[in-house]
């Protein structure tokens, strides 16, 4: 059951990746982009991290693949024009990959195995230690320089991205506080007498 199990996330991650490429519709994308993210927490659970599973169906699918598809669905995007733009440099694209392929075959070629790795893969976790607990020791104790680094470059990229992407435009109407603190009433309202049966 458990090699049956593995197989059906297998095929489904690498359908939902592959489609999640080649779907001409954003909302399909999205869509076969979640299907590739719940079968990789199914890879997960298999290999007996269900924290990371967990974390992987939370965040990914709960929060990032949502946020892609209202983006997708919200913004009125002219997919014909940005697939025209594309075309011009799909050679190019083409090339990088072709570079790329080239190296990952030479990366496996040169593949060796360290002696007595195996039996490092094939230890079992101890009884008394959770999967959570232990990757929690490895983060916050053994690599927690590591992982504050991390956290402090994704923070410097994202403030980088807020600057990049901030315009102040002049036909926007903007909201002054100083202004509405230091408005005066008597010069803010005027009172009309309106008496009964008629309009303004």
């Amino acid at each position: 059951m458990s090699v049956f199990a593995f197989y059906l996330f297998a095929i489904s991650a690498i359908t939902g990746g592959l489609f999640t490429v080649i779907s001409r519709q954003p909302v399909h994308s999205v869509l076969w982009l979640i299907l590739a993210f719940i079968s990789s927490a199914g890879l997960f659970v298999l290999l007996g991290a269900e924290f990371v599973a967990m974390l992987l169906v939370i965040v990914y699918v709960g929060a990032v693949a949502v946020l892609f598809l209202f983006v997708v669905m919200m913004l009125d995007v002219d997919f014909a024009e940005l697939k025209a733009e594309m075309a011009r440099y799909m050679p190019l694209a083409l090339l990088i990959g072709l570079v790329i392929l080239m190296q990952f075959v030479m990366a496996y070629g040169a593949w060796e195995t360290a002696e007595g790795a195996a039996g490092h893969l094939a230890q079992p976790m101890p009884a008394d230690r959770h999967n959570t607990e232990a990757l929690g020791l490895i983060i916050y104790d053994q690599y927690f320089l590591l992982f504050q680094l991390a956290g402090l470059i994704l923070l410097v990229a994202m403030i980088g991205a807020i600057v990049l992407t901030l315009r102040h435009r002049q036909d926007v109407k903007r909201q002054d506080i100083v202004a509405q603190m230091m408005r005066d009433p008597a010069k803010a309202m005027e009172l009309k007498d309106v008496k009964p049966g008629q309009g303004l």
